[in-house]
């Protein structure tokens, strides 16, 4: 959740819903608290916690305490040590620390990342840097590639760019990383991802409205341009909240502040 609870819940509670339901408790959460991140995982994965401050943290999906969809879960710093200020931006299940894969970066201010999975493998407990953050800005987003994925950058005010991981080259873990997409003032990256075998592009708006596009409707460009119109950020829709690669026989979880 955003203020930092964890748990984990059997994947077979959750039934299928046609679109447009209420939904049903997922994570019971407190007034200022909403779920944040939600991902499948096997109970022999790792996973590893990326923060704000580009730093990585490395925990075991077995530790996390399993409990019911109304429970809340455990304050994530019985886990892992965050500094003050500090919070959980992405989180990445991870079965392997195998050759030939990548993790990919970026941040609000559009800099993206790429670092050899293999670097990751032995996290102290203290934690360690994976990304070199300028002052202002958050590290955002983490996804696994294996080296050769297009990576889609989308932004609040509705622009998005697709451009070939390739234009990006490997880099230590405390090195800073390059321009993913130019900016324009008061926009600011909300959504990473790589398309690998995805045929849409889905889009979610803050006033719950969604749409998806066919991924070859995002012309490839190179990386730092300014991209592409994705949505119209009108006063129905909202503003940009949300964007993922997706495949026509993909399911959505789609959570609110409130919880649901």
């Amino acid at each position: 959740s955003h203020t930092g609870y964890i748990k984990r819940t059997p994947l077979d509670i959750y039934r299928t819903q046609g679109r447009g339901g209420k939904g049903r408790m997922g994570m019971a959460t407190r007034e200022e608290d909403f779920v944040e991140h939600l991902f499948v995982a096997s109970t022999h994965s790792y996973i590893l916690i990326f923060t704000n401050r580009g730093r990585l943290h490395w925990l075991k999906v077995h530790e996390v305490p399993q409990v019911g969809a109304a429970a809340r879960g455990k304050a994530l710093v019985n886990f892992v040590k965050l500094e003050e200020g500090e919070q959980v931006r992405t989180v990445l299940p991870v079965r392997e620390f195998e050759e030939g894969k990548f993790v990919i970066m970026a941040t609000k201010k559009g800099v993206v990342k790429k670092t050899e999975l293999k670097a990751f493998s032995n996290v102290r407990s203290a934690g360690l840097i994976a990304l070199s953050i300028d002052p202002g800005d958050d590290l955002l987003s983490a996804r696994l590639t294996d080296g050769a994925q297009d990576i889609i950058l989308a932004t609040h005010m509705g622009k998005i760019i697709r451009f070939p991981e390739t234009g990006v080259r490997p880099m230590g873990r405390a090195a800073r990383g390059v321009r993913g997409i130019k900016l324009r003032s008061n926009d600011f990256v909300v959504e990473m991802d790589a398309l690998a075998g995805a045929t849409h592009i889905l889009t979610a708006t803050e006033n719950g409205y969604g749409k998806r596009t066919e991924v070859g409707l995002y012309r490839k460009q190179s990386r730092g341009g300014m991209g592409i119109i994705d949505i119209k950020t009108t006063a129905r829709n909202g503003m940009v909240v949300g964007v993922k690669a997706v495949g026509e026989e993909d399911q959505i979880m789609v959570s609110t502040t409130g919880g649901m």
